[in-house]
């Protein structure tokens, strides 16, 4: 009977861990659409269209509310399973590091509607657009690799190294970006230039937060390669 309800305990704490990925899976899909909306935000911003770029920022805002409630969802999962400490640990960083990565898009997000009304140079856009392209694909590989946690680990590890390579090109252009604002300093008020750095900084901050996600995914793909 001992036996008996080890195992059992085991099984339900592997479907536990299992159900927790899949909503981590959702939270990861959402993570995405918001950064898929910065870019398309930014892109509508660079060619003036306010409209555009206002609505992208109010379908950042809901997504980024429904991210919220998945991460308290996980959380209350974590407290009704059996899983060991150090797996509920590493998933809750995962799912941390996915709500804090949807915390900065949006507000690069907020960055980008109060420079709706700015002047800044076609230069710079540009280069947000460029930025906002590789943050699109560092999130879409993240998730990649999140869904591959449950079927083949070494290929989520993989992915999760060909994040420190995307995260790699985010920082050439963001200092680009800071190139850039030097340069054009004396073209814009300062008001202007606070926003920008706070948008530099705030897309800098959304590839960081998915590299250190991606660390967990490389911890949790040995543990599972482990079970």
């Amino acid at each position: 009977m001992i036996n008996e309800g080890k195992i059992m305990e085991e099984w339900f704490a592997k479907r536990r861990k299992s159900k927790v990925l899949e909503i981590a899976d959702r939270q990861m899909t959402l993570a995405i659409d918001t950064v898929i909306e910065l870019e398309k935000s930014i892109k509508a911003a660079s060619k003036g269209d306010k409209i555009k770029a206002k609505a992208s920022f109010e379908r950042l805002s809901l997504v980024e509310h429904e991210i919220d409630e998945l991460r308290r969802t996980v959380f209350e999962e974590l407290t009704r399973g059996s899983l060991h400490s150090k797996d509920r640990e590493d998933i809750m960083h995962l799912v941390k590091r996915l709500d804090e990565m949807a915390d900065h898009v949006k507000d690069a997000s907020r960055a980008v509607i109060l420079l709706l009304d700015a002047k800044v140079v076609e230069e710079l856009w540009d280069q947000f657009a460029k930025t906002a392209k590789d943050l699109v694909a560092c999130a879409t590989t993240l998730r990649n690799a999140i869904e591959k946690l449950g079927t083949d680990p070494p290929r989520a590890m993989k992915l999760a190294q060909e994040i420190d390579e995307i995260e790699g090109r985010v920082d050439e252009k963001y200092l680009k970006s800071k190139a850039l604002l030097l340069k054009y300093a004396n073209e814009m008020d300062a008001a202007t230039i606070l926003l920008l750095k706070d948008l530099i900084e705030e897309m800098e901050h959304v590839a960081d937060a998915c590299d250190d996600t991606a660390d967990y995914v490389r911890i949790l793909t040995v543990t599972r390669e482990a079970a």
